[in-house]
């Protein structure tokens, strides 16, 4: 990945001086802390918590709750015909599945990985089999940062983030709506949300999917953006250079607005992700093997309408299960529960052959504090493990989704960052079984000096660039500063060094008009 700055840093240094070096070597360092790759390919056996009895019984529950319960498609009626003919039992809004029909259409078409294509193709991403990419959190109305405190995040905040997320290099994809910009109308935010993905970074990006025209905008701002590479020159199709966030209304429903977007991005080969939303206890039953039927039986008839729409369109397996509070009511993150779903909704994509989504750095924690770090933690150690491809909320996610932290962004980065080496798994090289070292170096001594040592030290192990590692002394000589103040200092350092990369100037005047022509056919609505 050829990115045009490296994530920056605010750790102290380890020398005994301060010499004039000291800055490049820091920021080699933070070069080597993530390694720049524009996607994770997993090296490491998946975990698994269920075996092959288990699974198929989830399999067929979810069968069961297809055939018997039925899916709601609601306000769509091309929706209903299409599932009519493709041999479902439609009743009013309600679309009942003979056994196997969901599963079959999906697996007749459905594509197992695919390349979503970036305007720099060094940054293209191949979604699913072994791969995992990380993408930041989505849809946080606030932002939060040591300075401000809370507040409603604005379209200044969101280019902020997009220019965090294009300087990181543990993170592979620009995402979505990383923040919601409520400084600008609901219906045209959109066009500076796509645009500032397109403008500020050259990483693959999300679209936009809160209504279909919406959706369209997105298409054809894209189709500006890549040119005459947007078809495919041996098959005369769009390439997809969009993904798409397509919720489920669970339980079991599919509303108008998801329906829409989904059939505009499926209908021009855009990727979609067809998530369930779900917060077990109120949208699920309480217990793991029942939200993971109910899970898998909402995303294979969503999966099945996207294949109906246009067979072969890229589609995407999501889940994100939440336990709950059973006294608040309120979700909770970081609990072993939400983890078990995701191992298990992993495997059930692997067993279908399609991409999974899941996971990230969810918490509770309304700051970038202990609870914060905990519950990430204990949510992206399971992504990692479990084999997720498509990682929504990897960084930034705060009070259970309502808030993107600057803080916790970079602290989130960090850990997203280690994931790149425990994927990578144990180095059986030659070098890595370092018999050469062990050899020279015998009984009684220390391999400080030795040539393996020596040849392996900058790249030995992963080098984190705001945690602090001094001894009190010094920490307490820096500052004693805490990780959310170096890392508040961080995200500063970034964005005042952060630089455009390259765009084609008359691409970027044709997207704009676009834009503004499409801004101003139409007035400005907060629905």
């Amino acid at each position: 990945m050829d990115e045009a700055l490296v994530q920056g840093t605010d750790s102290a240094p380890r020398g005994r001086r301060a010499g004039g070096g000291r800055e490049a070597k820091r920021a080699a360092r933070s070069a080597r802390s993530s390694q720049s790759v524009p996607y994770i390919t997993r090296r490491i056996p998946y975990y698994e918590v269920l075996d092959e009895e288990g699974l198929q019984t989830i399999e067929r529950n979810a069968g069961l709750i297809l055939e018997e319960t039925g899916i709601d498609f609601r306000d769509d009626p091309e929706a209903l015909e299409l599932f009519k003919a493709a041999g479902a039992d439609v009743k009013g809004e309600r679309v009942r599945f003979p056994s196997g029909l969901a599963r079959k259409l999906v697996q007749a078409t459905a594509p197992r990985e695919f390349t979503q294509f970036a305007r720099n193709p060094a940054r293209n991403v191949v979604i699913g089999g072994k791969n995992t990419v990380f993408a930041p959190a989505y849809g946080s109305p606030f932002v939060r940062d040591l300075d401000k405190g809370r507040r409603y995040a604005t379209i200044e905040d969101f280019r902020n983030f997009v220019k965090l997320t294009y300087m990181a290099n543990a993170l592979h994809h620009s995402g979505g709506t990383i923040c919601e910009p409520v400084d600008l109308p609901v219906n045209k935010r959109h066009f500076d949300m796509v645009y500032s993905h397109m403008k500020f970074s050259d990483k693959p990006f999300m679209g936009s999917v809160t209504h279909p025209e919406r959706a369209q905008d997105t298409v054809e701002m894209a189709k500006i953006l890549f040119g005459d590479n947007y078809l495919d020159p041996l098959t005369g199709k769009p390439r997809t250079v969009i993904i798409n966030l397509i919720n489920a209304n669970s339980p079991m429903t599919f509303d108008e607005t998801m329906l829409g977007a989904a059939k505009v991005y499926a209908r021009n080969n855009q990727a979609t992700i067809i998530t369930p939303f779900i917060l077990a206890g109120a949208m699920s039953p309480v217990t793991v093997a029942g939200t993971c039927a109910q899970t898998l039986a909402e995303a294979l008839a969503g999966m099945a309408f996207v294949q109906l729409c246009n067979p072969g369109a890229p589609v995407v397996l999501g889940s994100f299960a939440s336990s709950i509070s059973m006294q608040s009511g309120a979700p909770t993150f970081g609990t072993p529960e939400p983890a078990l779903v995701l191992y298990v909704m992993a495997a059930l994509a692997r067993r279908l052959g399609v991409p999974f989504r899941s996971g990230g750095g969810l918490c509770g924690s309304k700051i970038a504090d202990a609870q914060a770090a905990s519950e990430s933690a204990n949510s992206l150690l399971p992504t990692c493990l479990g084999g997720v491809n498509f990682v929504l909320h990897t960084a930034g996610w705060l009070e259970g989704g309502l808030s993107m932290g600057y803080e916790k962004f970079i602290m989130d980065v960090d850990q997203a960052g280690m994931m790149h080496t425990l994927l990578a798994g144990v180095d059986m090289s030659e070098n890595g079984q370092a018999m050469d070292a062990i050899r020279e170096v015998g009984p009684g001594k220390h391999f400080l000096g030795c040539a393996h040592t020596q040849a392996n030290f900058e790249n030995a192990f992963y080098r984190s660039p705001i945690t602090d590692n001094n001894s009190y002394e010094q920490w307490e000589a820096e500052g004693s500063r805490d990780l959310a103040q170096r890392a508040n200092a961080s995200f500063k350092r970034q964005l005042a060094e952060y630089e455009l990369p390259p765009m084609d100037v008359a691409t970027d005047e044709a997207i704009l008009d676009y834009v503004n022509r499409r801004k101003g056919s139409f007035a400005d609505s907060n629905i």
